[in-house]
């Protein structure tokens, strides 16, 4: 169980990674189109997310991978994907033809999307569950 934790960690992060390089390898301008293309902020804050968040994916990943504050950055980790993932869901459930902006421009949202960020989202929830585990076992013990 520990190797099938660790490979999911290091998987997750590096796929954090990999979708920071992707946006931060491109303008900010075209993950800006990207997020706005899904109507939910202002302008203002899209040119926010686009500058800020490929950062933020990176720091994050390197920290999953490192294995550095493991319950706070899994908590993170899967909450931002819990975000990414309803917006998906909200995108493609109103019939909008819009790239999903994971890993820069090129990829519609789509049932395969869906799946993957899905299995993400699913894999981020256990790894934080799994990371806190040890606190609730000694909370029980001390009780």
């Amino acid at each position: 169980m520990r190797w099938l934790l660790l490979s999911l960690r290091i998987v997750l992060g590096a796929v954090f990674v990999y979708a920071a390089y992707t946006k931060l390898s491109q303008s900010w301008l075209l993950f800006a189109m990207a997020i706005n293309a899904y109507k939910v902020l202002p302008t203002w804050a899209v040119e926010v997310v686009a500058r800020t968040l490929p950062w933020f994916e990176l720091l994050l990943g390197i920290l999953l991978v490192a294995g550095v504050w493991l319950r706070y950055t899994t908590a993170i980790a899967a909450a931002l994907l819990s975000v990414f993932f309803v917006m998906m869901l909200r995108s493609y459930g109103l019939g909008m033809e819009i790239d999903c902006g994971c890993f820069g421009l090129g990829e519609p949202i789509s049932p395969k999307t869906l799946t993957r960020d899905g299995l993400l989202l699913a894999g981020a929830f256990a790894l934080t569950w799994f990371s806190w585990r040890p606190l609730r076992r000694l909370a029980r013990a001390t009780a």
